[in-house]
């Protein structure tokens, strides 16, 4: 009898290991908003500490030339969840609070593949990729017409654009989270509605951040906002404790999923204005708020990889971290930003910073980890762009996608993965006014351009603009300063060739 038990046992055990072995890896893809290059300790940050993230990148491999397809989130999103470049959609820059869903559910994006795949699918965090069938007409008081269900997510709890804008309130499955159904929602981006105090009529209202330039409409949690927002009642967020409810989600999704495989999208909110996070994080850092920021995004780290852990799918989980575009000091709010850096560099040795054409606008952290899986300790500089996340992804279980899917996205696994450390032949970057730049080995090649050199409306970005060619050799001048066009024309005509190739292809 005995003998019977332990044979069943062992037999048990044997299925289960085997059952384990040849399930398809979760993957958890943890996209912070305005990080830059500069801003963990892994990457040499200064007067901030991130255990988690450092962590994380001694359990696999830390990147050091990865880049974003655009320096602003809303493209840059679209083109990760869908492996097409932004400029092939009208309205892919960056988006009101009140957009029209960008991607269109006839799309087939990376959630789509996933989900067709097996997965369970959530995306969790910021959005920012518009909501409902057009801009402007969504009733906030009802399930919206379009949303991430749309696009194959299997569960959502987003915001509904960022943390910037309005309407300030989480969407979850469709539906204002929390919804009181006593003070209905009303958004606008024209014009106020009347008796609703903005901050730039009502400044004493704003008791917790004051702006520096624009965000001074309608005021939420003492925080001035861009556009125009009326009612919500309990359903408006407290931006400190964003973190806490998207990670929290996250966490129970997690728990809720051990026993399948799932891809989970977190997008984290932490460093993009207004920087407000919880109190237990604010005034702990040198930095100030910002800094504070970038601690209590360390925090949401290490609280997935624990759920990770003991949910007992660690092992079988590749976690990739990264941000969507460079780094922004003054944004829009007086947080000291800017003055209290004492030496730190957000964007490291690059120039530029977000919305810019310079390498700061789109150089961006990017740590993948598989425990068991990718040997630890591990940097690489290969040249990877986002572009190619849904292809190489997508290679791991042989997916297939529809005809024209994905169309600028090539499988990269094998250097994603630690396996080669081949990069990518030609990398576009895009800035905020849709100029074009190609990153080639060596070279960095921004096309000419008649915009000014400096950003006209608030941040003191450079925007990397030029009346002529600029060319810079990356092996010796990460930092963009001697334009080495003139002496190389045919490496400049070959790239502006690229360039007119990739922005023609349909």
């Amino acid at each position: 009898m005995k003998k019977r038990i332990l044979t069943f046992v062992l037999a048990s055990f044997m299925l289960s290991a085997a059952k384990s072995a040849d399930r398809l890896p979760n993957v958890v893809m943890i996209v912070a908003d305005d990080l830059g290059y500069g801003d963990l300790e892994c990457y040499g940050a200064k007067n901030v500490s991130t255990p988690a993230v450092n962590k994380l990148a001694q359990s696999g491999i830390r990147f050091t030339d990865v880049h974003a397809v655009a320096a602003t989130s809303t493209p840059s999103r679209y083109s990760l969840l869908t492996g097409e470049y932004p400029w092939r959609r009208p309205g892919t820059d960056v988006a009101p609070g009140n957009a029209g869903m960008i991607i269109r559910p006839e799309q087939f994006t990376i959630a789509d593949m996933f989900r067709s795949n097996g997965y369970a699918t959530a995306a969790i965090g910021k959005w920012h990729l518009g909501l409902g069938d057009k801009t402007g007409t969504q009733d906030w008081n009802a399930p919206l017409a379009a949303s991430p269900a749309d696009l194959g997510f299997d569960y959502h709890y987003i915001m509904a654009a960022t943390s910037d804008r309005v309407p300030c309130v989480f969407i979850e499955q469709g539906f204002v989270a929390n919804y009181d159904p006593t003070d209905s929602i009303f958004v606008s981006y024209r014009q106020n509605f009347e008796g609703e105090p903005t901050g730039k009529n009502n400044p004493e209202l704003l008791y917790n951040l004051k702006h520096s330039h624009g965000h001074d409409q309608s005021i939420v949690n003492g925080i001035g906002r861009i556009g125009y927002m009326k009612g919500g009642g309990k359903a408006r967020w407290k931006d400190e404790n964003i973190a806490d409810s998207i990670t929290a989600k996250a966490v129970d999704f997690i728990e809720s999923h051990k026993d399948e495989p799932f891809f989970m999208y977190f997008a984290t909110n932490d460093v993009h204005v207004p920087r407000f996070p919880h109190e237990r994080f604010r005034g702990k850092n040198p930095m100030g708020l910002r800094g504070d920021a970038i601690v209590q995004f360390d925090w949401s780290v290490e609280q997935i990889m624990n759920a990770l852990e003991k949910a007992g799918v660690l092992d079988n989980t590749i976690v990739i971290l990264t941000s969507d575009n460079g780094p922004v000091l003054d944004d829009g709010y007086d947080d000291k930003a800017e003055e209290l850096l004492n030496g730190h560099r957000p964007t490291g040795p690059f120039r530029g910073n977000k919305y810019s054409a310079f390498e700061g606008g789109t150089a961006v952290p990017f740590i993948v980890s598989w425990k068991g899986h990718i040997a630890p300790n591990q940097e690489s500089g290969a040249l990877v762009s986002h572009i190619d996340l849904m292809r190489s992804l997508g290679s791991l279980f042989n997916a297939r996608l529809p005809q024209e899917s994905a169309c600028d996205s090539r499988d990269n696994l094998a250097t994603i993965l630690g396996e080669n450390k081949t990069s990518r032949e030609y990398l576009t970057e895009m800035s905020n006014t849709h100029v074009l730049s190609v990153r080639s080995g060596k070279w960095k090649y921004i096309e000419p351009s008649n915009g000014p050199a400096m950003i006209q409306w608030g941040p003191k970005v450079e925007t990397g603009n030029l009346a002529e060619p600029q060319l810079y050799d990356m092996s010796v001048d990460q930092g963009e300063r001697k334009n080495v066009a003139s002496e190389h024309p045919d490496v400049v005509a070959k790239m502006q060739a690229y360039i007119e190739e990739v922005r023609a292809k349909k």
